[in-house]
Formats: C-alpha cells, sequence, structure tokens
C-alpha cells in the first residue's frame, strides 16, 4: 500500500540546498503559470468588455492554461519534478515520493508564486482586478466539489502514468504534454461550472489579491481529495511493490 511509504522527513531539510533549490523552482514555475494563466483571462476580458465567459473565452482559457502549463512543468522537471500544484505535491507525498516537510517547503513556494503573479498583474495591468475562482449561476458548492475532485483525478492520475511510474521509460519525456493537455481539457469541461481550477495555489493568489473568498473551500478540499484517490489507485494496482526499491523516497 502506498501509505507505508509516507515519510514525515527531517527537519533539516527545510535548511538542504536541494531543497531550497527545488522549492525556488517551484516558486518560479508556479509564477510563470498563474502569470500566463491569469494574465490571458484578464486581457481576453479586456479585449471582449468581459467575454471570458463566452465560448471563445473558455477555449482562450483552456489553451493559454495548457500551453503554460507545459512550460512550467518542463522548466522545473529536472530541479523540483515539476509539480508546479499542492494537489500534485499531495499526491506524490501520498505515493511516498516526497516527504512531508519538503512537500510544505513546496506548497509555501507555490502558494507565494500565485500571490506574487497577481500582485504583478495587477501592477502591470494598472489596476485590474485578478478574478477569484467563482460558481457559476446554478451550480452549488457540492456540485464544484464533484468537479474539482473528478477534474484532478484526471490530473494527477496522468503526472503518475506519465512522470512517476517506474516503468514510464522514454514516456517520462511527454509528460510535461500529456499534463498540460489533461488540465486544457478538464478547463474545457468544468471552466463554465466552476472555472477549473485543479490547483490550490492557481485559486489561492487570485483570492489573496481581490479578497474574494466565496467557496474557496471547495477549490482546496476537491484538488486534495481527487489526488489522494488518484496516487492511492495508480500505486495500488498499476505498480509493483518492489518498483521503487532503488529509489529515494524524493525521486519524484
Amino acid at each position: 500500500m502506498p501509505i507505508s511509504r509516507i515519510a514525515i522527513g527531517n527537519p533539516s531539510e527545510f535548511g538542504q540546498a536541494d531543497a531550497l533549490k527545488a522549492a525556488l523552482a517551484e516558486f518560479i514555475s508556479m509564477l510563470i503559470f498563474v502569470f500566463a494563466g491569469e494574465g490571458s483571462g484578464m486581457a481576453y476580458n479586456k479585449l471582449t468588455d468581459n467575454g471570458s465567459a463566452t465560448p471563445a473565452g473558455v477555449v482562450a482559457t483552456s489553451l493559454s492554461h495548457a500551453f503554460a502549463l507545459f512550460v512550467a512543468v518542463s522548466v522545473g522537471a529536472n530541479i523540483s519534478g515539476g509539480h508546479v500544484n499542492p494537489a500534485v505535491t499531495f499526491g506524490a507525498f501520498i505515493g511516498g515520493h516526497i516527504s512531508l516537510l519538503r512537500g510544505i517547503l513546496y506548497w509555501i513556494a507555490q502558494l507565494l508564486g500565485s500571490v506574487v503573479a497577481c500582485l504583478l498583474l495587477k501592477f502591470a495591468t494598472g489596476g485590474l482586478e485578478t478574478s477569484a475562482f467563482s460558481l457559476s449561476p446554478g451550480v452549488g458548492a457540492a456540485n464544484a466539489l464533484v468537479f474539482e475532485i473528478v477534474m484532478t483525478f484526471g490530473l494527477v492520475y496522468t503526472v503518475y502514468a506519465t512522470a512517476v511510474d517506474p516503468k514510464k521509460g522514454n514516456l517520462g519525456i511527454i509528460a510535461p504534454i500529456a499534463i498540460g493537455f489533461i488540465v486544457g481539457a478538464n478547463i474545457l469541461a468544468g471552466g463554465a461550472f466552476d472555472g477549473a481550477s485543479m490547483n490550490p495555489a492557481v485559486s489561492f493568489g487570485p483570492a489573496v489579491v481581490s479578497g474574494t473568498w466565496a467557496n474557496h473551500w471547495v477549490y482546496w478540499v476537491g484538488p486534495l481529495i481527487g489526488s489522494a484517490i488518484a496516487a492511492i489507485i495508480y500505486e495500488t494496482f498499476f505498480i509493483t511493490p518492489n518498483s521503487y526499491e532503488h529509489l529515494p523516497v524524493t525521486d519524484y
């Protein structure tokens, strides 16, 4: 069972050079991702007089997030594993691929990266609003929670299959593409209902800068549940017990 591989880690990790470099990589990747993703939405609103909720706006959001995440994962992959998402980090922790303490370091870096990206966007655009994630009319918190669980399950399952699984072989080189694609596809499916976050940090930055926290818990609870389910299922059914025999706990 993957739970048996969970590691708390050592407090000294907070001061280790490799851990700090990995956290910095997560901060930069998240800043790149949120600046491009959130910024594209703000630009689309400016060009179309707040038309981001139209079908064309959803497609534009899907493409911008898919492209930006592909780059953000790629540039961080060799340093931190390219998580760019607290839910992905949580899934890696559940599977025993990162210690709790290093995971907390990643979370801090990811959340700060998102907040800084939104602050930069607000300044660079002359004070335009960095819109927080919200539920569409007729969509309840329970509906959105299911969306976030299922979409994040798909994302983290993809991460496991293309980046974590020791049997992936050369498949690992297309991991950033696959991860970007599943996020883009999920935005097409869920964007019109709850914004399709799948990433607590992506929701956190705009919420902090805009001061909007309505139903914010959905964008944490849903992704973390979906991530845990994906990690447990993949580790339990598709990875043999001795697959990680020679891999350190922080290999991914």
